[in-house]
């Protein structure tokens, strides 16, 4: 799907079904794009938001939000989405690749 392989930037969110527990599988097509600026996992199992979250090629992961986060925090993506962290230390882009997840306690 074209929509979800690009770095569209406005109001975009892209949906797609998968088949109960294959989450390796949603993980595989949600790292095949070039671009990791940000996620979100919506899951009522805060276990495997975290394990999804730590596998996801993306420099922010919100769990159950989105877009809710500190403008003082670093931010930055991974792969062609960015060049090292905004807000960061000045270190070599190959030396700077944390990943920031955001989770919405309310609905955990």
């Amino acid at each position: 799907m074209y929509i979800a392989q690009e770095e569209s930037f406005g109001p975009v969110m892209v949906i797609s079904k998968f088949k109960n527990g294959d989450v390796d599988g949603v993980l595989q097509r949600a790292n095949a794009t070039e671009y990791g600026l940000a996620s979100g996992v919506f899951t009522k199992d805060i276990n495997k938001a975290l394990y999804i979250s730590e596998k996801l090629e993306a420099g922010t992961v919100f769990i159950n939000t989105y877009n809710k986060t500190d403008v003082a925090a670093p931010f930055g993506g991974f792969k062609l989405s960015g060049f090292g962290k905004d807000l960061g230390e000045l270190l070599p882009p190959s030396l700077i690749s944390h990943l920031r997840i955001l989770i919405n306690e309310r609905s955990t």
